[in-house]
């Protein structure tokens, strides 16, 4: 991360600060001369704290961050704000905790399927999928047994939010679409779906897909690009929903990068104060020590290259009545309980699998930030990213496919959704687009 400041008082204030750690720390090194010499000491003390208070008040200019080639300016920072960013720091930049170990009673009944490293056979003739999985493991597989990995949160991270309080947070919403046109699926604030989506008339009881990863484009820093699955009850009418997601995301603003990274979030009153990214406030309750949320993903798909993809299944424990996620064949992360929830404390409305975009129209015209692959669905294998095995949970607690999806873009010149099925891939979608092209402006 390269950072400039944009006034040169901060070098010279880096300068004098590098001169009084070093004076400071001769003074508190040399103890008896304090004693000798006192009342010359506690002047001399008192002096340098106070210009070296000056010249941190001087400091505090905006400066400009570049984030994997995207410029994000930082807002003046106060002593006050630093304290409070700190705290919450401190709060969720947990030392190693043991884990609930409370596995669910009943895992879903899985369907026959191929595995993720098995030869598929596509249009294109057969072609290997790998199983994506994350950076960090480079270092090892996981955690001590009874610990968690936490990805650590710095004060940037928070200085890139808006306030302390939205940190963490999606946007609040306006009104949505009629229900009967998938209510998450809305371009307020800027937001871009391509989703498909199931609202049954029957309960549902969770949903899983293996997601295409990609790493796309994002034109500046508060925008992103997700795909993921929502898990909905509720409505935004009555600022009611409840909502538990997850996926995979890039989001410069949130993490500092241009990395996809895998993330969950949940919502209890329609984005509005509850809720969060991650483990960014309580709520999700973590128990793997294999996974950490909010870390990169790797490696991820290349055009005409190899496709990468992970597997995420929610679904309700039919006993206790929490909303597990499980990553991969078998890696339980950890659960939403129930308690967090009015709607999602019974079941499930309505599902929605795909991508989302923010577009903040900079320049005054549609934004270049992608989705997926940044190619459109026609475009098929190797080109466009896909959902594929796209399922339910039913009140059985058995997952069946997801048969008779409709499909949901809102901006179909700037991103677009095509569904199918097939003996291999079940029920599944291509989807993703550029953003801002001849016809998207």
């Amino acid at each position: 991360m390269n950072i400039t400041k944009n006034r040169n008082l901060g070098t010279i204030w880096f300068f004098f600060f590098l001169i009084a750690r070093e004076d400071l720390y001769i003074l508190i090194s040399t103890g008896k001369m304090w004693r000798r010499q006192q009342g010359k000491l506690q002047l001399h003390m008192s002096l340098l704290l106070h210009l070296l208070s000056f010249f941190i008040v001087i400091s505090l200019e905006k400066c400009i961050v570049k984030v994997s080639g995207l410029n994000h300016t930082y807002r003046s920072v106060g002593s006050l704000r630093l304290a409070r960013i700190q705290k919450h720091l401190d709060n969720i930049n947990k030392l190693p905790l043991k884990t609930i170990k409370d596995i669910p009673p009943e895992m879903p009944k899985l369907r026959p399927n191929n595995d993720s490293y098995t030869k598929r056979a596509e249009r294109n003739g057969s072609v290997v999928v790998y199983s994506a999985w994350q950076t960090w493991h480079g270092g090892g597989d996981g955690c001590p047994d009874g610990t968690i990995p936490i990805r650590r949160t710095t004060t940037h991270d928070v200085l890139r939010a808006k306030s302390l309080y939205d940190f963490g947070k999606k946007p609040r919403r306006s009104p949505a679409l009629p229900h009967s046109l998938a209510p998450d699926a809305i371009t307020t604030n800027g937001h871009e779906h391509a989703i498909a989506y199931i609202e049954a008339s029957d309960e549902i009881y969770g949903a899983k897909a293996t997601i295409n990863v990609w790493d796309p484009s994002i034109e500046v820093v508060n925008e992103f690009s997700a795909s993921q699955i929502w898990i909905l009850a509720g409505s935004f009418d009555d600022s009611d929903l409840n909502s538990v997601e997850a996926g995979w995301q890039v989001n410069p603003e949130l993490y500092g990068d241009s990395k996809p990274r895998f993330f969950t979030y949940w919502t209890s009153d329609a984005y509005q104060k509850t809720g969060c990214y991650n483990l960014l406030c309580s709520g999700f309750v973590q128990t793997s020590n294999k996974i950490a949320i909010g870390a990169a993903i790797s490696p991820v798909s290349s055009l005409s290259g190899s496709q990468y993809d992970i597997t995420i299944l929610v679904w309700k424990d039919p006993k206790i009545g929490n909303w597990w996620l499980r990553f991969g064949d078998n890696t339980l992360v950890g659960y939403w309980p129930a308690e967090l929830f009015t709607r999602l404390s019974d079941h499930a409305t309505l599902v929605e699998w795909g991508g989302e975009v923010v577009n903040s129209r900079p320049n005054g015209e549609h934004t270049r930030t992608q989705m997926g692959s940044s190619r459109f669905a026609e475009d098929g294998f190797r080109q466009s990213s896909y959902f594929r095995d796209v399922e339910t949970v039913d009140s059985d607690n058995s997952l069946t496919s997801a048969e008779g999806i409709s499909t949901l873009a809102d901006n179909n010149e700037c991103y677009d959704i095509v569904d199918d099925s097939s003996d291999d891939w079940g029920t599944y979608f291509y989807y993703g687009g550029p953003g801002y092209n001849p016809q998207c402006l």
